[in-house]
């Protein structure tokens, strides 16, 4: 028997990295532009404010408001906590809120009292996330015209989130 040896192919290869180089050249600078695009929008939120232990005397509670906006199922309601006594009632508009008319409404109050910037949500349970959302922008920021020039000024923007008593009323808002 012959045993022939078999010629080893042994070649060098060589690593071809062009196309991958090229791909790189044409995306890095695409992710680039892009990263600019995509910005989170951070809102800072804050737990209701706790009676402090030294009351403010009795000129200063007076003049000071304290705004609570309770969002339940079928309404709106604004709130002065220092005299309990509800400013505003916002009626649903059909089955949204109304959070135009809301709106509206703290921008007057803003006239009022131009140096308050403190808010506070107490929502109920199950209010929905875009509800809340809603609510966020609508007392966070309006639009004034100056010079021709429409520019969005800041409304209350110090935002505290907490839970809303239980509805007075009775209603439940249409939700069987």
């Amino acid at each position: 028997m012959r045993f022939r040896r078999r010629r080893s192919r042994d070649t060098d290869v060589e690593l071809n990295i062009t196309a991958f180089l090229n791909l790189m050249v044409v995306l890095i600078p695409f992710l680039l532009i892009n990263a600019v695009f995509a910005q989170v929008s951070i809102l800072q939120l804050n737990l209701p404010a706790v009676n402090e232990s030294s009351p403010p005397s009795e000129d200063d509670e007076k003049d000071k408001l304290v705004l609570e906006v309770l969002i339940y199922g079928n309404r709106y309601e604004v709130v002065d906590r220092n005299t309990s006594a509800v400013l505003k009632i916002v009626d649903n508009k059909g089955e949204d809120h109304d959070s135009a008319a809301l709106h509206d409404y703290l921008v007057t109050l803003k006239e009022k009292f131009p140096e308050e910037t403190a808010i506070t949500l107490l929502c109920e349970d199950d209010t929905p996330y875009e509800v809340m959302i809603h609510t966020m922008d609508a007392v966070r920021l309006y639009n004034t015209e100056i010079n021709g020039q429409t520019i969005k000024k800041e409304l209350f923007p110090s935002i505290s989130i907490g839970s809303a008593p239980q509805d007075q009323t009775g209603s439940n808002g249409g939700d069987a």
